[in-house]
Formats: C-alpha cells, structure tokens, sequence
C-alpha cells in the first residue's frame, strides 16, 4: 500500500536586523582578532614553532574560530545590494554596522552541549559559532537610508548609494 502525502508550503519568514554603531562592531572586532592570534601561535608551538609558516597557521586559526561568510555584492543605479548566507543564526544574533565606504557583520551564537550520552563520539564536523565580516564597499552609500532583512538563513542588506557631488564646469573661452 502506498501512502501519498502532501506536501503545505510555508511562508517566509521575515526578520529585520538592525544596524549598530560601528565602535560597538570594533570591538569585537579586536577581541576576534586576538583570539584567532592567541590559537594560531598556539599551532605554531604545537608544530615545533619553525617559521615561515605564520600565515598557514593564521588561516588555520581562523577556520576553526569563524563561520565562512559567502556573499554576493550586486550593483543597479541607486543601490548596492548584499546578500550574505548565515545559516542558523537568528536576528538577534546578528550585529550589522555600516559605514559610508564599509559594511561590517558580526554574529555569536550559543550551542547547546548534548550532555549525558552513552555513545562515544568517533568522529564530529561542526561549524564554528561566530561569524565576522568586513567588506570594502565599491562606492558610498547612506547608512540612514539602508535596510536589512533575515529571511531563510540569508541576511539582504539594501544600501541606497550616497548622493554624489555634482561638479560644474565652467567653459574657459580663448581670448
């Protein structure tokens, strides 16, 4: 006998995220940045600390430490568009800053321990719980005027471009 069910389609679930004040993105920033030191020197000394391999064990610090960030950059007339994919982070998780020229995303969340199991773990992948971000935008946009929205694991930042200065030129005519 074979059973047929049917599949309900959910609607998306929306979530805006809102902007922070880039020194409260700073330092987090720096305590980031001095966590991912602390864990590459510590493989440096784990490999016999020989150098010449510094940046390796920077890199490697900071794959255990961080979360990947994939993001796309997209570009129309009036405005810049970020899509970045942070999977398992909610909106309050999140802390988005954003600057003329600069776009900062920041995020922490907490795991829970499954404690009291009976089975010994041979082998686990996980990701990492934070997330960090810094991108150099392409052109200046208007941190008042932008928009981010949480939606499906995918934070969309819509960032109107910044009012350009209008430069006139006067003709210079031979005498």
């Amino acid at each position: 006998m074979i059973e047929k069910g049917t599949a309900t389609q959910l609607a998306p679930v929306t979530t805006s995220v809102k902007l922070v004040e880039p020194g409260i993105l700073l330092d987090r920033i720096n305590r980031i940045h001095e966590g991912i030191e602390r864990r590459a020197f510590e493989i440096f000394q784990n490999n016999g600390g020989v150098p010449g391999r510094e940046l390796d064990d920077w890199f490697k610090a900071e794959e255990e430490l961080l979360h990947p960030v994939h993001m796309n950059l997209a570009e129309s007339d009036g405005a810049l568009t970020v899509a970045v994919e942070v999977p398992g982070f909610g909106a309050d998780q999140l802390q988005v800053s954003l600057e003329p020229r600069r776009l900062m995303i920041s995020g922490k969340k907490e795991t829970s321990k499954e404690e009291g199991r009976k089975q010994r773990i041979v082998y686990r992948e996980q990701c990492s719980d934070e997330i960090l971000r810094v991108i150099d935008l392409p052109e200046d946009v208007d941190p008042a005027k932008a928009t981010a929205i949480l939606k499906h694991g995918v934070l969309e930042l819509k960032l109107p471009k910044g009012i350009q200065p209008v430069t006139s030129r006067d003709d210079v005519k031979a005498a």
